[in-house]
């Protein structure tokens, strides 16, 4: 499987008949100014999908993309939360339809990221959530932890971005208000923007806790999340039994039942912060 493209027209360029005998169309979400593109939305790709054997779909808004564009191809998905909710599938068990998949989240994930965040910097009285405003699965992920904030006595509040002057916007006004942390939830604009997100977290000592192993491994100080390259790897088994016979209907969703936490003790002693041996006990990896 290539890298996801940088841009949709990118990725419609490369795409094309005969480039393999089964290819696999990564739908990768595309940022402009006033608009947001996927390359589902191309005039020209009805041709493309009536020669695609499969969609891999990455993320909630290409996830729809690709519902939309088709009910005949067979789709498999890797995110959000709630399928069922979002009117991807039927049922987890029984998908129906053309598409099933991998979520990356479950219901308590939210209140979880919250709860590390404020082990690891316990002065933290206001927590932005930074949320695609397109992902369903980030909403709830941030319903989840508000619910939890009066557990902690701090303010817990939404933070949208899809593009990367949205997250500077963001990251700069919190970083000029004190005593605040930031959680960053999955998605591919995160995903894509996660070397700024950790780089402005630095700049302005922002604590702030990811969702994906890759942010902390780039200097992030914490993230608790599902292994995203597993899932990748488990979604590319699922396409290869849909290309030898069997429905995406007969698929059941499969639900992540671990999630890997890391700390990175530099960037936890640049921020002047003491990592809690319970919380050096239970991550899974320690960045020294």
């Amino acid at each position: 499987m290539t890298p996801a493209p940088e841009t949709a027209q990118a990725a419609a360029r490369w795409y094309r008949p005969g480039v393999a005998d089964v290819v696999f169309l990564l739908i990768a979400l595309a940022a402009f100014r006033g608009a947001r593109h996927t390359l589902l939305d191309d005039p020209g790709l009805g041709w493309h999908l009536r020669n695609i054997d499969a969609i891999l779909a990455n993320g909630g808004p290409a996830m729809r993309a690709a519902q939309q564009a088709t009910r005949t191809v067979p789709i498999i998905f890797i995110g959000g939360a709630d399928p069922v909710a979002e009117g991807l599938v039927q049922s987890l068990a029984n998908p129906g339809g053309n598409v099933t998949g991998f979520t990356v989240l479950e219901s308590s994930v939210g209140a979880k990221l919250l709860d590390l965040l404020m082990q690891l910097a316990p002065r933290v009285r206001r927590i932005a959530v930074l949320v695609n405003p397109d992902n369903p699965a980030n909403r709830r992920l941030f319903d989840t932890a508000a619910a939890a904030a009066q557990k902690f006595a701090v303010e817990v509040v939404v933070a949208p971005a899809r593009e990367t002057a949205d997250i500077e916007m963001v990251m700069a006004r919190l970083g000029r208000e004190p005593d605040h942390g930031l959680i960053v939830t999955p998605d591919p604009s995160t995903t894509m923007h996660r070397k700024l997100i950790v780089d402005m977290a630095a700049r302005y000592r922002l604590p702030t806790i990811y969702s994906l192993r890759a942010a902390t491994i780039d200097g992030g100080l914490i993230s608790y999340g599902v292994d995203l390259p597993q899932l990748f790897r488990q979604a590319a088994g699922h396409v290869d039994r849909v290309l030898r016979g069997s429905r995406p209907a007969d698929l059941p969703v499969v639900q992540p039942t671990k999630f890997e936490l890391i700390v990175n003790l530099k960037t936890a002693k640049a921020l002047g912060l003491e990592v809690p041996p319970t919380l050096l006990v239970a991550a899974d990896e320690v960045i020294e």
